[in-house]
């Protein structure tokens, strides 16, 4: 049975460094999670977490939802994960070990002591730690385990995590233990900032009264990793949109069962005040796209916009910020580069401007005069509220990912932003675009409506009623 499920991985594996999708890969992957099962059951709990481990590589693998336009678990995730959701060991990894006593408020007498943790990327709590930090009601502690010497040995891969909640890796719970029970012990709420693997390794540990809040933003639900939460163990969940909320529902029915933490919807934390300022006449015929470094972000959709606006008027252009997507991706992301550098070729040197990541995004943004969402999927796309910001105006591609769902796009912003193809988006375009003062005016109107929905004034209170005590909101 081993020798068999090896065999078929390492052929599914070449497959895909190739850049191809074997046909039959969640088949391949279902008898790596036979011999997991298999191990499991004979109490091998390293091996069962190798097999389970190779499973998850190969239907999380970045080939088949981050490198490419589409992906089976936001299509049919129920389908794709079938086998997952069956096997024993995934639900012996998966299943709820809950707590010992339930999440208790803190004492009166004495400021929230509240512990944000995190080992994903830090921009996002930039004005939460600001506002809690000032907050006399808070006492703040920060906790990076990528910063943490401490905490060094417990940056590991999956696998180790798996083991340890299959029954075995004792030494590695202890670590776990001995880093994370003192902050425990300290903190009244520990939030824990993306759904990885510091939100995997806190709840592998009985968090005991203190309350536990988590936030899920985009990539994760395309991994492994909230597999790896023991959501028992959390109390509050928060999605930075509906549709992400409901994406990830569908993607693991856990999230509905009686044990699950509560759901929430609360915006990503912006300051968009500082992203005003005047804008050049010719602004207006300058399209931009913020952040286009991966394939998700569908730069190619953008350029045929441009080659629409084009035909209506050639001193349309498009502003691409934010990098290359990178060849070292692998072939699949590579091939999709390539498709990008041809249809910009083929719309001659002076149509597209290519730009690095820059630090002055306000500065960036006053001289684009529309600001364009191409992604395939977006979680809530903050580049593209902050160019709304900036008085740019907004045209938001209704994301595939979400397209035809109950909630999507076209829930969250307001619906003459969302256009269908880029067609539509170059009608849109052309027609605020067209007459100087009907673009600002529609520029103004979408400033207005993003900084008194979006600013970090508006939505704070909602973090407050998350993370501090009733009495104090």
């Amino acid at each position: 049975m081993a020798r068999r499920a090896r065999e078929l991985s390492d052929r599914a594996f070449a497959e895909l460094a190739r850049g191809r999708i074997p046909a039959d890969l969640t088949t391949v992957a279902a008898s790596q999670l036979d011999l997991a099962d298999h191990w499991h059951a004979a109490g091998a709990t390293r091996q069962a977490a190798e097999a389970v481990n190779d499973a998850a590589r190969l239907l999380f693998h970045r080939a088949i939802h981050f490198d490419s336009l589409h992906s089976p678990l936001a299509s049919d995730p129920a389908t794709f994960l079938a086998r997952w959701r069956q096997s024993a060991t995934v639900n012996q990894l998966t299943a709820a070990r809950g707590r010992a006593v339930p999440a208790t408020d803190p004492p009166a007498d004495r400021p929230l002591r509240l512990l944000v943790l995190t080992n994903g990327n830090p921009h996002f709590l930039r004005e939460i730690r600001e506002r809690y930090a000032e907050h006399p009601g808070v006492e703040l502690r920060y906790a990076h385990l990528a910063e943490d010497p401490a905490a060094a040995g417990l940056l590991v891969g999956a696998v180790t995590v798996m083991e340890h909640r299959l029954g075995g890796a004792d030494e590695y719970g202890d670590a776990v233990r001995q880093w994370l029970q003192p902050h425990l012990d300290w903190a009244d709420t520990v939030f824990v900032d993306w759904c990885v693997l510091a939100a995997a390794t806190l709840t592998l540990i009985d968090p005991g009264a203190t309350r536990v809040v988590a936030r899920l933003h985009s990539f994760e639900i395309f991994t492994v990793w909230p597999q790896l939460m023991d959501l028992s163990r959390v109390d509050e969940l928060v999605f930075v949109s509906e549709h992400l909320r409901d994406l990830a529902i569908s993607v693991d029915p856990r999230l509905t069962a009686g044990s699950a933490p509560r759901l929430h919807v609360a915006p990503n934390a912006m300051s968009l005040t500082g992203f005003a300022g005047d804008k050049p006449a010719d602004a207006r015929f300058t399209v931009g796209v913020i952040g286009v470094s991966s394939v998700a972000k569908d730069p190619r959709w953008a350029v045929a916009v441009l080659a629409e606006l084009r035909r209506i008027d050639p001193r349309y252009r498009l502003a691409l910020v934010g990098g290359e997507i990178s060849t070292k991706a692998g072939p699949v992301a590579r091939r999709y580069r390539e498709g990008l550098d041809a249809d910009i070729d083929a719309l001659g040197a002076d149509a597209v401007d290519r730009r690095e990541h820059t630090a002055d995004v306000p500065g960036t943004l006053r001289g684009i005069g529309v600001i364009l969402s191409s992604s395939v999927r977006e979680s809530f796309h903050c580049a593209l509220v902050e160019g709304a910001a900036s008085g740019a105006v907004p045209v938001v591609r209704d994301w595939p990912f979400f397209a035809g769902r109950s909630t999507g796009a076209r829930s969250l912003f307001p619906a003459d932003w969302v256009v269908d193809d880029p067609r539509g988006a170059a009608d849109r375009i052309a027609a605020l675009t067209a007459d100087e003062r009907v673009w600002r005016a529609a520029g103004a109107a979408a400033q207005a409506l993003a900084v008194a929905t979006w600013n970090w004034p508006v939505v704070a209170p909602e973090f407050d009623r998350l993370l501090l005590p009733a009495t104090d909101v």
